[in-house]
């Protein structure tokens, strides 16, 4: 395998779920190579004790998680708002993932939206959305591959490829048919690409086919009954004000009951390791 020293970053708020994404992180990382960066967020205004007494605790952090995780963790402290403060990190250190904790939607979260999806939105590259630890440190087994009428579902691609690639993981194309001819054309297009491409790289895969209905939670329903390790899914291209207060498709799933992990491309996105996959 190529050697490759690209950042994973693990948004840190020292909280359990931060704590939940570093280890998923470090799933990730002893199987591709990448270094960890934990990612502090601080106030523009922050006092200088208290920044300074952050630092020391980060310090001690990522020398502990080193050790326990045997991967290299750095860390960094930004200043500005998450919203757009973590994409700007990542973005401008040409990060290959974002894994990131979530309490799903509570209080406030269920009336102005998701903050996790308005995180998302700012960044180039994947993000891995988890509510808990992962279930072991070997490999993501099944993932689940909701496949639409839009063309941006490509884009996918090469993030399944990337996962079976690397973590021997099948594929679950889950598929919703619809009446409408038109909506069903489009979806068969992509279907049938993103099938083409999974056979190119030798991975494993089955369709599976529901009839026209709440896309999302059918989807989350399916994930569940396999027992999925993650759910992958792109975000809405050019995404507004509405559709954080009146709940985007995806960030349903993101906040899911079932607490799945859940990985999200937004449309035009890139990620660093997957282009030498694409044509097996």
């Amino acid at each position: 395998m190529e050697e490759h020293k690209n950042l994973i970053v693990v948004p840190w708020d020292f909280t359990v779920v931060a704590g939940h994404a570093l280890a998923h992180a470090a799933k990730i990382s002893r199987m591709v190579g990448n270094d960890i960066c934990l990612l502090h967020i601080a106030d523009t205004n922050i006092n200088p004790k208290i920044e300074a007494e952050k630092t020391n605790e980060l310090q001690a952090l990522a020398q502990e998680n080193t050790i326990k995780y045997n991967v290299p963790i750095s860390y960094h402290i930004s200043k500005g708002s998450i919203f757009s403060a973590i994409a700007e990190f990542a973005n401008e250190k040409d990060a290959s993932l974002v894994v990131m904790g979530t309490h799903g939607m509570k209080g406030m979260q269920k009336i102005t939206g998701s903050w996790a999806l308005k995180v998302i939105v700012k960044s180039k590259m994947p993000f891995i959305v988890v509510q808990d630890p992962p279930s072991d440190q070997e490999k993501y087994h099944n993932i689940v591959f909701p496949v639409d009428f839009r063309g941006e579902n490509k884009e996918k691609m090469k993030m399944a490829i990337f996962m079976g690639k690397y973590f021997d993981s099948k594929i679950h194309m889950f598929v919703s048919v619809s009446s409408d001819k038109n909506i069903l054309k489009k979806t068969n297009i992509n279907l049938n690409f993103a099938v083409k491409y999974l056979i190119q790289n030798n991975i494993d895969y089955e369709v599976h086919e529901v009839p026209k209905g709440n896309f999302a939670q059918q989807t989350i329903d399916f994930a569940q009954k396999i027992n999925a390790d993650l759910l992958l899914i792109m975000t809405t291209k050019n995404i507004t004000v509405a559709d954080y207060v009146m709940g985007a498709e995806e960030q349903f799933i993101i906040a899911n009951s079932s607490r799945i992990p859940v990985c999200c491309i937004n449309p035009k996105s890139t990620f660093a390791k997957v282009g030498q996959f694409m044509y097996g």
